[in-house]
């Protein structure tokens, strides 16, 4: 297997790209040769098999949608409340969208695990810990509700950002904004 880190990188971008384009039944290395612009056969000297291209595939999406603790540290700031818990439901969003691609590939991949178990397995545990860790700051911020509302403004995140992603026109005239101020103000209890 070859070593040289920034090219394993690039190849992986390029692997996101193929996925959020193509979907999983695109993404060979033939595809992701192409995407990176290196000679064909390149990422078959990275990648022992196209099981291992998914799964580092999912690491290196997780590694670009993870906010640094500088910005977490920020968002955090203002004192816990329903309005802030609003604005920290738009700012991820806000991020999200920006990292289009790398969410599209997770659907990809969320997708491609149901038929692939050792993907489901590294999926369930890595989504597990993120979703732990946000019900874990969540508590310890002293933000409103408990456990369950993090759960909840989780699942309706998802579903708001699967629609806005791929059914843009879904929900109407209504803006993204306004649908998690909807969502949170109907979940979260107020103050």
């Amino acid at each position: 297997m070859a070593k040289n880190p920034e090219r394993r990188t690039a190849l992986l971008d390029a692997a996101i790209e193929v996925l959020a384009d193509e979907g999983a039944r695109g993404l060979t290395f033939r595809a992701v040769d192409a995407r990176a612009g290196v000679p064909t056969g390149t990422s078959s000297n990275y990648f022992r098999d196209r099981d291992q291209l998914l799964s580092q595939v999912g690491d290196r999406i997780f590694v670009r949608l993870t906010p640094t603790p500088e910005s977490v540290e920020t968002a955090f700031a203002p004192a816990p409340s329903r309005e802030l818990l609003v604005e920290l439901m738009r700012w991820i969003a806000r991020r999200l969208t920006a990292e289009r691609t790398c969410y599209l590939g997770l659907f990809e991949l969320r997708l491609e695990a149901v038929r692939r178990p050792e993907l489901r397995t590294q999926l369930t545990r890595v989504l597990r810990s993120d979703l732990d860790e946000n019900v874990r700051g969540h508590l310890a911020a002293g933000m409103p509700g408990d456990a369950d509302t993090v759960r909840l403004l989780y699942f309706a995140l998802t579903g708001l950002l699967l629609d806005h992603f791929t059914v843009p026109d879904l929900h109407g005239d209504r803006h993204l904004d306004e649908l998690i101020e909807t969502v949170v103000t109907r979940i979260v209890p107020a103050a």
